[in-house]
């Protein structure tokens, strides 16, 4: 099926979904009407570009035809439109081929992210603290709310790990390709001598589901309280508020004691759970195709070493698109824009070539 005739079929559907919602009998039932005005906002964007696109083609045929008038002014004025909307209808297609493009079902949702020091010791904690405050500052920028699940401090501000929900429309179509391994090359500040190490940190990012998303069943739980502690051990109470939950078959264990509340954590940690089993689905997916999974943008392998960031240099590198940005002090202070950008670009544009391979 060519480009346009997919077009004709969702513009179909598009008018076909309006006349539903219109009708009083639908519009009453406010989960059905609710579903259809999903769907409907889903394909607005592209069959608005259509239509944009058939005005532009029928304004193209229109002055082709006027170059056969015999009217040296018409010819003149066709050749003139004919200059200028060539261009803007390949423009347009191109707008189209990226709309066209699967909609990953997850990208509207709010995240889970974990990140974790990892080879560095107080250094890779300390940088830990860095990317925290980093995607913080991002968050703020975006009007998204962050709330902590769970965290681990050292004694001089570093986070051995932590683990936080940012509540945002659209979070994970945004921050989706910061799943990997990040790497710091700087001097510590616990480090005398002034050498430049270099320190890692891991990144993973879950997308939020609801319960019907994954099938949790209360026989496969182990569920354990414990008194919540603070940084050095002091407890910060004198209850047993702080929850552990282990799924038996997958042997996940999540733990949350960020609230006094024994409810309110174990609420919490059925929330991280249920992300954490429904990514390790997607794991076991993307392994299953694995091949097609190593020329992702996207492929979110925690194992994978995705970016650098240089302190010396104000530099920061993503590995997977060989794109480097000297504008490091910027980058951490939230402004991700310009790499987020680059990211979604690389990734449409290698689905467009293999959508073009097919």
């Amino acid at each position: 099926m060519n480009l346009e005739s997919k077009l004709d079929d969702l513009e179909k559907t598009f008018v076909d979904l309006e006349k539903q919602m219109s009708d009083p009998v639908v519009a009453a039932n406010l989960k059905e009407i609710q579903q259809l005005a999903k769907k409907h906002a889903q394909i607005e964007s592209a069959v608005l570009k259509y239509r944009e696109y058939k005005k532009v083609k029928s304004d193209l045929e229109e002055a082709h035809s006027l170059l056969h008038s015999g009217d040296g002014d018409m010819q003149e004025l066709a050749r003139e439109e004919i200059k200028e909307k060539e261009p803007l209808l390949e423009c347009i297609r191109d707008e189209l081929h990226v709309l066209l493009l699967p909609v990953d079902p997850n990208d509207e949702k709010s995240v889970i992210m974990e990140i974790r020091g990892g080879a560095g010791g107080e250094e890779a904690a300390l940088f830990s603290a860095n990317l925290y405050r980093m995607y913080s500052r991002f968050c703020e920028r975006e009007g998204w709310r962050i709330e902590i699940i769970q965290s681990n401090e050292t004694g001089i501000g570093g986070l051995k790990e932590v683990i936080f929900k940012i509540d945002g429309r659209g979070a994970y179509s945004k921050l989706k390709f910061e799943s990997g391994v990040h790497r710091v090359q700087r001097v510590p500040m616990t480090e005398a001598g002034g050498r430049i190490h270099t320190s890692t940190s891991t990144v993973a990012v879950l997308p939020e589901v609801e319960d019907v998303d994954v099938d949790i069943r209360t026989e496969d739980l182990k569920i354990d309280t414990y008194r919540s502690s603070g940084a050095g051990g002091q407890h910060v109470n004198m209850t047993d508020s702080a929850v552990r939950i282990t799924h038996l078959p997958t042997g996940i264990v999540v733990t949350c004691q960020d609230e006094r509340s024994q409810i309110k954590n174990r609420a919490k940690a059925m929330m991280y759970l249920r992300a954490k089993l429904y990514g390790l689905e997607k794991e076991k997916q993307a392994e299953e195709q694995a091949e097609e999974r190593r020329g992702q943008i996207g492929s979110g392998d925690r194992s994978e070493r995705i970016r650098t960031y240089n302190y010396p240099q104000n530099r920061i590198t993503d590995h997977r698109i060989g794109l480097t940005l000297y504008k490091l002090d910027q980058y951490l202070d939230g402004d991700l824009y310009e790499m987020i950008d680059a990211m979604t670009m690389a990734d449409q544009t290698e689905r467009l070539q293999k959508l073009g391979n097919e």
